[in-house]
């Protein structure tokens, strides 16, 4: 079995739910993922970060977007590119502006003039990774990249191509036997 069916398998088990559920919009669905019991699961975490190093651009520096959604998903594969002598930086957006320490919105390692893929575990419409991604643009690293482990919502790609930013996930909605729940 492949790293891919792998984690698909893990995901459709572990980390889909069926029933009523309310999204962060506020929109109802039929389904609900949380993806992070597949990503910082021991048995797939490998899989997920090989996944993600797979489609990576070779000369991005930094991985990383905003806490808590991306932090798995960054810091798991900079750790496995680093086992491989791939140096990727790692770095979590803040939710809002530090106002003790050396503030800011950035925590981790990121550097201006930096490469980047933003990423997150789930997006549906987008909002966090592209906020992210801003965030990173205003500190003066450059996007390359937009990457999501699952797309469940199918909007991201165009709001992203609006931005000027690629996006890829390694799920989509129908990959995993769901229609999109987009806008």
């Amino acid at each position: 079995m492949s790293a891919r069916d792998r984690v698909r398998e893990h995901l459709l088990q572990h980390s889909v739910r069926r029933g009523d559920f309310v999204l962060k919009s506020g929109r109802r669905s039929s389904w609900f993922i949380d993806s992070k019991m597949t990503i910082c699961a021991p048995e797939t975490m490998l899989d997920v970060a090989t996944l993600v190093l797979d489609m990576l651009p070779d000369d991005v520096t930094a991985i990383g977007g905003l806490t808590m959604g991306a932090d798995g998903v960054s810091f798991i594969t900079a750790g496995v590119a680093a086992t491989q002598g791939r140096l990727l930086r790692a770095f979590s957006v803040r939710k809002e502006v530090k106002d003790h320490g050396a503030g800011g919105r950035i925590a981790g390692v990121l550097w201006p003039g930096d490469r980047v893929v933003v990423t997150e575990d789930t997006v549906t419409r987008g909002t966090s990774l592209l906020e992210a991604a801003r965030v990173v643009t205003e500190f003066g690293a450059e996007v390359a990249l937009l990457a999501a482990v699952v797309d469940r919502g199918g909007t991201v790609e165009a709001m992203a191509s609006a931005e000027g930013w690629p996006f890829r996930a390694l799920f989509r909605a129908p990959d995993l036997g769901f229609d999109y729940e987009g806008s």
